[in-house]
């Protein structure tokens, strides 16, 4: 059996409450000045949105946004048409791509006028491969419960599989239990939603020479040998040993065993709850300009022309205006 080797954390980013706009609370977990992009990834949110407030009609393209709800409920709607509530659980894979114009507005009381949980989630935005940023834009979404979800498995050795953990694979594959959801050639990415009881502990594959992270929500966990002990709302980068020389001794122990990182709950009486996320690095440069995400400045100046000439993917956003944010417009 080959021997499990845990990556390590190599930068610790805590990421700290911040007001965006009119009563939204934004922890800007990637994307900030201490950790710029770590390719594919540009940016991780984890937000809460209250009253009054929300995501007006705005423009996208060159990279994939990804909605994932842990509480209450957001509506969005674009100008294709297509509008729907995620609530919690649910997930919207929205590739952009050569452009497309929407609103993301929260949802705070039903039908009935009854008041709904203040909506929380994480939206996280992965570039794209430079032939997807000139495809049509796309939607991908699953109610929670159509999601896959893995638990240790009684064939395994308990010392592969761990023990007291559940994951709901959003994208990619975790212990033998693969995603629905499509990707892009050259554009792989891993979404891992993990719940650890106390005292669990987990061993996530990751494919080799893909750039990682994890994110924690709730409690207090511990990443592959080290004894250091990593509060929630940090964002911790892992080590690529794909980066160094194949010659290294590190690379050719991780190419000779299986490439992963164990996680552990050190809490015997609280649960922990973190999200892995892995992708494949892309090779070009990233030049962005707000929700514009080219690979060269050039590209970038003509998205700003497309859109402000509705043309080349923005047709539609001539005069366009959604429903759902016209309280925000007076």
């Amino acid at each position: 059996m080959l021997q499990q080797v845990s990556r390590r954390v190599v930068q610790q980013v805590y990421a700290a409450e911040q007001h965006e706009g009119v009563n939204v609370i934004v922890r800007r977990a990637l994307g900030n000045r201490e950790l710029r992009n770590l390719s594919p990834f540009l940016m991780l949110d984890e937000f809460n949105v209250g009253e009054g407030s929300g995501f007006a009609d705005h423009p996208h393209r060159g990279q994939t946004t990804v909605t994932y709800m842990l509480e209450g409920y957001m509506q969005h709607e674009d100008f294709a048409g297509h509008k729907g509530n995620i609530g919690p659980g649910d997930v919207q894979w929205m590739m952009v791509g050569k452009g497309i114009m929407h609103a993301e507005i929260p949802k705070h009381r039903d039908e009935k006028g009854n008041k709904l949980p203040s909506p929380h989630g994480l939206q996280l935005w992965i570039d794209l491969p430079p032939e997807a940023k000139k495809a049509d834009p796309s939607y991908q979404e699953f109610v929670g419960a159509n999601l896959p979800s893995a638990t240790p498995r009684s064939d395994e050795p308990a010392e592969r599989e761990g023990k007291g953990w559940h994951v709901k694979v959003v994208s990619g594959v975790s212990h033998g239990v693969k995603s629905p959801l499509k990707l892009p050639q050259n554009g792989g990415c891993y979404y891992m939603d993990v719940r650890l009881e106390p005292g669990g502990w987990i061993f996530q594959d990751i494919p080799h020479g893909w750039n990682a992270f994890v994110y924690g929500m709730d409690g207090q966990v511990k990443i592959g040998d080290s004894d250091k002990i990593f509060d929630a709302h940090n964002t911790l980068v892992l080590s690529n040993p794909a980066l160094h020389s194949e010659t290294t001794d590190e690379a050719k122990h991780v190419l000779s065993n299986t490439d992963g990182v164990r996680i552990e709950n050190l809490s015997q009486d609280k649960h922990a709850h973190v999200f892995v996320i892995a992708g494949e690095p892309m090779t070009h440069e990233v030049v962005q300009y707000g929700p514009f995400v080219m690979s060269s400045r050039k590209e970038v100046y003509e998205a700003i022309e497309d859109f402000q000439n509705a043309r080349n993917g923005f047709e539609r956003a001539a005069n366009w205006q959604s429903d759902i944010a016209k309280t925000l417009r007076h």
